[in-house]
Order: structure tokens, then C-alpha cells, then sequence
């Protein structure tokens, strides 16, 4: 017998929010039955419009504030600056803190029965705005008028955007005057329900620590129409410019980056630095997109390897080798892994660039190769693995319980995989000594961690 629901599709209902759900929205219940809502804060009170009813629960939207919570920041700016990912911008930093926190302590408690475990306030930073390194953002056209910003949530309609408070200024700058030269030279917006036109997405990097700016066109097509002129105008009003890169995407795809690149100007990579350690950055090269806190991170991950220049040390999912490096500062030997082969070859080079030798690294996947090694009779006193949001492979986690490290070190951008992987780890042997969580993310819901295993 289906149970029948406490509300309707546009009942107007008054609630009380409790919590927030993993991806930043008010949960409130009516009646026992979980009400979803954006822009609603723990501890307040509302009125909210039901606009969508489940059997194991609704989406509201939010209609009216009868009790604020401590934590709620005005938000005034205009529809410009509502998009780009700030899903927690009206809930000031300090909250944001404590939500973090809280949701790193509920999963590892609720999914890893983690009860005992050392769990630090979180790292936070003192700055929480304009710190993203990188931006790619889509590219339309409106009124005649080619815009470049942010998607609406949930749609593919592109809201003409002039700055975003979560990228560094140099970022924003960079992405507004390409936007701007774009438009004086009448160079076409991709349409992406005709699959025509030419822009599809700008994108910019730039290293914090050398202030070097890199700019990457994304197009549906091989030629820009006007390009010699483009490039010329970016050099004379971007002097930080060191690479101007032409990137090609002919498919009908939400992938934003085609397979063909080439160098319309200067190099093809930029140089920025994590601590002492230089790394060579490329249009398609992963690396951290918060220097800042990426330095905190890595920092706690070093100190949690605990390294005395003797150990050897697995690095899985190793990406460009940037964690890698940073162990190889203090290890005897790093064996880094990573499936993603032009990333090995950026590994490599950033190796070279800082003449440390005692690293290798291997292309393939980690739940592959790293347990061919142990067959081989290779094993390792640490192993470091900071793998994607879906977590760590059973075969790699199996390798690890197996090979018996002396201490993993787990760094994680999920805590819900997180909570997950480290149960299992435990149950095979190991003891969850502390975990750190790190906010690499102001104003969005994400939160890192960084977790110490050592055998028991």
C-alpha cells in the first residue's frame, strides 16, 4: 500500500530548518516527510512553496523568512554574480566552517562507525574569496551579442557574467577581456543546439606564486576567424600572457576540452610553485586549483607520512606528481601511479625540472599495477593514495591490506568515499589515527580531508 505524502505539489507549508544536505540546501520536515531547499540555513524558520513532490521526499523553494539564522550573509549582487558555483555564499565563512566540519564528523561516524578516531577543527583560510587559480567558462550568444559566464543551475542558459568572487583577479580579468576582444572582432558563439558557430569556452590559468597568465580558446572549429588580430590584442591587453593556446572540440559533447591543441602564442605550459616545488601547468594538466590551501593540504599529508628520508612510498593517482614530489622531498624512493598518460608525462618533467631523481613514475591504474608490484616482490612503507570522488578501488584497497604498509595516508575529496574506504581499511587491519579536514573550497559545498592509517 503507497503511503500517502503530508503535501502537495504548490502547497505553501511553514518549516523548520535542521540540517544542510550534502550539496548545501535547507533540510526542514513536514510532518516526518524530508522537505529539500535551497537557501535555507539550520535554525531557521520559513515559509515554502513545494515545487516537487517523491515518495522519499520534496524540493521547495523559499518564500519567506520568519527567523534568520546567526550565520546568513545578504546576498545583494544582481543576477551576474548569483552563478558560478557559491552554493554556500549566503551562509557566512564561520558557518561554513562548522558545516564542513559537522559533515566530515556525521559520515565518518554514520558510514565508517568511526567512533574514536581524532578528528581536527578544520583549515580554513583567511581570505575565503577570489582564490581559484583556473576558470573555463561557456561561451553564447544574446540579443546579437556574444556572452561568456555561467550556467543558470539546472539549464544550459549562459547568464553573462563580469567577475566571480571565488576566482583570483587576474583569472577574472583575463576571462573579461578575451570576452571583450571576442566581441569587438565579431568572432562567432558556439550554439550549442545547432552545433554551429566557433567559441565554445574561454579558459584561463595562472600561477599565483610567478604570475604567469595562460589563456586557452576552446572551438567547434579548426580556424578562429580574425585569429592573428585575437592574439595580438590579448598580448597588448594581458601583459601577465605567456601561453595563448588554441584548443579543438568538434563533438556534440558537455566535455569542454577536444583532443587537438595547439600553441597560438608563447609556451605551452606555465610555471607556478606548491611550497619549494616548480611545476609546469598545461592546458589539460590536473593541479590544484587553490594554491593556498593545496600547500596546507599537501603540508598535513607530508607531516602525516611522517618520513625520515628511508622509507620507500607509493604514490596512487598521482596525477602531474604534485604530492609525489612533495614526499620525494623527504623519502628515500616515490613510485607514482596514475592512469591519465599525458599526466605521467608532466609527471616526468616536473620531476626534471626540480632534478629530484629518486622518483618513478608509471602509467596505468592504481588497482592494476600498484597490486603487479606487490606480486613482484615490491612493496612499500607508506602508501599515499588520493584518489577521485568515487573513491578507492576494492582491488587496490585489497592490494593495500595485503602488502601491509606501515602507514597510508588517504587524502580525500569526498567523505562520504572516504568514511566508506577507511572501514574497510580498519577492518582489514589498520587504525584510523586522525583525519584533517581542509576547506579547498570556500563558498562551495566540497570539503578535503586528509586521514592517518597506520597498522596495527
Amino acid at each position: 500500500m503507497s503511503r500517502t505524502l503530508p503535501v502537495n505539489k504548490n502547497d505553501y507549508i511553514d518549516v523548520e530548518f535542521t540540517d544542510l544536505t550534502h550539496d548545501g540546501m535547507g533540510v526542514a520536515k513536514y510532518e516526518g516527510y524530508p522537505i529539500f531547499v535551497s537557501n535555507g540555513l539550520p535554525g531557521e524558520k520559513a515559509k515554502v512553496k513545494v515545487i516537487k513532490t517523491g515518495k522519499s521526499y520534496g524540493v521547495g523553494r523559499l518564500i519567506e523568512l520568519y527567523e534568520r539564522s546567526p550565520y546568513r550573509v545578504d546576498i545583494s549582487r544582481d543576477e551576474k554574480h548569483k552563478y558560478g558555483g557559491c552554493q554556500l555564499e549566503h551562509l557566512n565563512y564561520k558557518g561554513q566552517l562548522k558545516y564542513k566540519e559537522n559533515q566530515v564528523r556525521q559520515v565518518l561516524s554514520r558510514i565508517g562507525k568511526l567512533e574514536d578516531v581524532v578528528i581536527h577543527p578544520i583549515l580554513g583560510m583567511e581570505e575565503p574569496l577570489y582564490y581559484r587559480n583556473k576558470a573555463q567558462v561557456p561561451v553564447g550568444e544574446k540579443d546579437g551579442k556574444l556572452i561568456a559566464g555561467f550556467f543558470k543551475p539546472r539549464s544550459h542558459e549562459i547568464v553573462d557574467t563580469d567577475e566571480s568572487v571565488i576566482q583570483l583577479p587576474e583569472v577574472n580579468e583575463a576571462i573579461q577581456v578575451v570576452k571583450e576582444i571576442c566581441r569587438e572582432l565579431r568572432i562567432p558563439a558556439y550554439n550549442e543546439e545547432a552545433h554551429k558557430g566557433v567559441l565554445r569556452h574561454i579558459m584561463a590559468r595562472y600561477g599565483k606564486q610567478t604570475g604567469e597568465l595562460m589563456v586557452v580558446l576552446i572551438t567547434r572549429t579548426e580556424e578562429i576567424p580574425n585569429k592573428n588580430r585575437l592574439v595580438k590584442e590579448i598580448v597588448a591587453r594581458l601583459p601577465k600572457v605567456k601561453s595563448i593556446v588554441h584548443n579543438v572540440n568538434a563533438k556534440r559533447t558537455n566535455v569542454i576540452l577536444g583532443e587537438k591543441t595547439k600553441v597560438l602564442w608563447g609556451n605551452d605550459v606555465i610555471y607556478d610553485y606548491i611550497g619549494d616545488v616548480k611545476f609546469a601547468i598545461s592546458t589539460l594538466s590536473f593541479y590544484q586549483v587553490n594554491p593556498v590551501q593545496t600547500k596546507v593540504l599537501y603540508e598535513k599529508a607530508l607531516e602525516y607520512a611522517d618520513l625520515s628520508g628511508e622509507e620507500n612510498v607509493i604514490d596512487a593517482y598521482c596525477g602531474i606528481g604534485t604530492i609525489s614530489l612533495f614526499l620525494a622531498q623527504k623519502a628515500r624512493k616515490v613510485f607514482g601511479v596514475e592512469v591519465v598518460k599525458e599526466a605521467i608525462e608532466d609527471a616526468r618533467k616536473n620531476a626534471a625540472l626540480n632534478g629530484m631523481t629518486n622518483v618513478e613514475f608509471a602509467v596505468g591504474e592504481a588497482e592494476v599495477v600498484i597490486p603487479k608490484w606487490y606480486k613482484e616482490g615490491n612493496t612499500a612503507d607508506v602508501l599515499v593514495v588520493d584518489p577521485p570522488r568515487k573513491g578507492c578501488d576494492a582491488a587496490l584497497l585489497q592490494t593495500i591490506i595485503d602488502m601491509k604498509p606501515k602507514k597510508v595516508v588517504y587524502v580525500s575529496c569526498n567523505p562520504a568515499t572516504l568514511a566508506r574506504d577507511l572501514r574497510i581499511l580498519e577492518d582489514g587491519g589498520y587504525k584510523t589515527m586522525e583525519v584533517q579536514p581542509v576547506d579547498m573550497f570556500p563558498m562551495t559545498t566540497h570539503v578535503e580531508c586528509v586521514a592517518q592509517l597506520i597498522i596495527k
